[in-house]
């Protein structure tokens, strides 16, 4: 088939189904600072992927580093298959005493986290037309500029002011629209909204 009738073809359909274009987020409501009273406080929960230390007062023998498996778990000498994602440090530190004290007299825990990933609730996921998307671990006080620096910025094919962030309020999962091209390309500092764990930041592609 012809490009052309073809492209005539999608536009006629559209056309039929509304008259628009495909949904790019200019008719959601725009995500506002205000609608954030204050940073939430968030403990360090243990996810996927973080690297655990685990120290053993007085026990080298037991004492190692270790990755958390895929599954949330972990294995440790003479501790299999304990559930460490969704933990604090202290938590885990706590669990680990008690299963360690059936071969070892009050042991004594410290537990130390590297490579921060954390459980998908306290992450900010970045998708579509970012130079590197990606998922980030929240950080006290993140904003979308923040979020948008650890990414590298929008692609030159970005609709930035038709970005959208999916935030779960009240347990109902709602939509909003950020002005990224606002921000980046003016310096518009009104559009450099608060973030929040577990947010999505979709980026979408501009329309030419």
């Amino acid at each position: 088939m012809n490009k052309i009738v073809y492209l005539g073809l999608v536009m006629l359909l559209l056309s039929g189904c509304g008259g628009y274009l495909p949904f790019t987020g200019s008719d959601l409501p725009l995500l506002e600072t205000k609608e954030v009273q204050a940073s939430p406080e968030v403990d360090y929960l243990i996810g996927p992927g973080d690297s655990v230390q685990i120290f053993v007062w007085r026990n080298p023998e037991v004492t190692t580093t270790i990755t958390v498996r895929p599954d949330g778990k972990i294995s440790t000498p003479l501790v299999e298959d304990m559930q460490a994602s969704g933990k604090t440090p202290t938590q885990l530190a706590r669990d680990i005493e008690e299963k360690l004290g059936v071969y070892i007299r009050n042991p004594v825990v410290t537990i130390m986290v590297g490579n921060f990933v954390g459980p998908i609730s306290q992450q900010v996921r970045v998708v579509g037309e970012a130079t590197t998307p990606q998922r980030l671990f929240y950080q006290e006080d993140m904003s979308v500029l923040d979020v948008m620096i650890a990414v590298g910025g929008l692609t030159e094919f970005a609709d930035g002011d038709n970005a959208t962030v999916v935030r779960i309020i009240d347990g109902e999962q709602k939509q909003f629209r950020v002005r990224l091209d606002a921000l980046l390309k003016e310096g518009d500092i009104t559009a450099n909204v608060k973030m929040l764990p577990g947010d999505v930041l979709i980026i979408p592609e501009a329309w030419f």
